[in-house]
C-alpha cells in the first residue's frame, strides 16, 4: 500500500518536480520518449542575465590592446587521449598536460577537458554565432584556474573567470587527416557511459586552425552552456574557423545516441543562443580582424578614385 501511494504522489507530480535533475536538448525534449527538461526549463543559473552562448556583431564589438597573443604549453604534446561518450556529448579528457597564459587571462588555466556541439545542417552546429551565422559544429577546450594561484580559494571559486573556454567554429571543408583518430574513436562509444581510447597519438594543436590565426579573436563573460550555466566563464571565441570533410562531420551524428536503447540520434546538441544584455564583446588586437563589409563595398572609393586619377 505504501509503494502504490508513493507511485500515485510521484505520478501526481509536475514534470519539472520528476525530472529535476534530468536536463537535456531540444530535439530530444520533442519526441518525448522520456521525461526531460528542454533548455527553457533548465534550472540552477540558467534563466539568469548573463548567460551563454550569443551571437557576435562583430561591428559591435570593441577593440582591446590587452587581448595579446595567448601561451601554450603542452599543446603541442601527442597523445592517445580516452574520450567518451557522457549522455550529452562527446569528451576527450585532458588530464593535466596542458595549460594557457596571456591572451588578456589574469593568471595560468589548465585544460581540463574537450567537447564538441554539432548538427546534421552544415549550418546549425555551433552554439555561438557571428552576426547570426551559425556553423557545422563548435569545439570548446575547458580550462580551470590552477589551484594556489588565487590568495581565497573559497573566494575564487565564484569568481566570474574561474572557468576559461576556448571556443573555435567548425565548417565543412576538405578532409581533416588529424581529427580524423577522434571521428574513428566514435563507432566505441554509441551509447552513454561508454569509453575508449584514441588509437593514433595526437596533439591539442592537431586539431585546431594554425597558432598564427589564434591571435585573432573575440572575448566576453558568459556562463557554462550546460546547466547549472554557472557564470564563471571567460570565452575566448576565435575567428579563424576548423575545417572538417562533410563526411567527418556527419559522424558525430550518426554514430553517437543520447539513449542507452540507441533510438535517438546525438546531434543539435546546442543550445539556443541568450541576450546579450548591457555585457560588451571585446576583440583581439591584430590588425585586419574584423571585414563588417563585402570586401568590395569597401574597395569601391579606392577603385574610383583610382580611375579618377588615371583619367587625367
Amino acid at each position: 500500500m505504501r509503494l502504490l501511494l508513493a507511485l500515485l504522489v510521484l505520478a501526481a507530480a509536475p514534470p519539472q518536480a520528476r525530472a529535476a535533475s534530468h536536463w537535456c536538448y531540444q530535439i530530444q525534449a520533442k519526441p518525448s520518449n522520456y521525461t526531460c527538461l528542454g533548455p527553457d526549463e533548465w534550472e540552477g543559473s540558467c534563466q539568469n542575465n548573463r548567460q551563454s552562448p550569443i551571437n557576435i556583431v562583430t561591428a559591435k564589438t570593441q577593440l582591446d590592446p590587452n587581448l595579446g597573443r595567448f601561451s601554450f604549453s603542452g599543446y603541442n604534446k601527442k597523445h592517445q587521449w580516452v574520450v567518451g561518450n557522457n549522455g550529452h556529448t562527446v569528451m576527450v579528457s585532458l588530464g593535466d598536460m596542458a595549460s594557457i597564459t596571456g591572451g588578456g587571462l589574469s593568471t595560468r588555466y589548465q585544460a581540463k577537458q574537450l567537447h564538441l556541439h554539432w548538427s546534421k545542417a552544415m549550418d546549425r552546429g555551433s552554439e555561438h554565432s557571428f552576426n547570426g551565422e551559425r556553423f557545422a559544429m563548435e569545439i570548446h577546450i575547458v580550462h580551470e584556474k590552477e589551484k594556489g594561484l588565487s590568495r581565497n580559494a573559497s573566494q575564487n571559486q565564484f569568481a566570474e573567470d574561474e572557468v576559461a573556454v576556448l571556443a573555435f567554429m567548425v565548417e565543412e571543408g576538405p578532409k581533416n587527416v588529424n581529427f580524423q583518430p577522434l571521428v574513428e574513436a566514435l563507432s566505441a562509444i554509441p551509447r552513454p557511459n561508454m569509453n575508449t581510447t584514441m588509437e593514433s597519438s595526437v596533439s591539442l594543436f592537431d586539431l585546431l586552425p594554425e597558432e598564427e590565426s589564434l591571435r585573432h579573436y573575440f572575448r566576453y563573460l558568459g556562463s557554462l552552456t550546460t546547466p547549472t550555466c554557472d557564470e564563471k566563464v571567460v570565452w575566448t571565441v576565435f575567428q579563424e574557423p576548423v575545417q572538417l570533410h562533410r563526411d567527418q562531420i556527419l559522424a558525430f551524428s550518426q554514430k553517437l545516441f543520447y539513449d542507452h536503447e540507441q533510438r535517438v540520434n546525438m546531434t543539435d546538441n546546442v543550445r539556443p543562443v541568450q541576450s546579450l544584455g548591457q555585457r560588451q564583446v571585446f576583440r583581439s588586437g591584430a590588425p585586419g580582424l574584423l571585414l563588417s563589409q563585402p570586401l568590395p563595398t569597401l574597395l569601391a572609393p579606392v577603385l574610383a578614385c583610382l580611375t579618377v586619377g588615371f583619367l587625367r
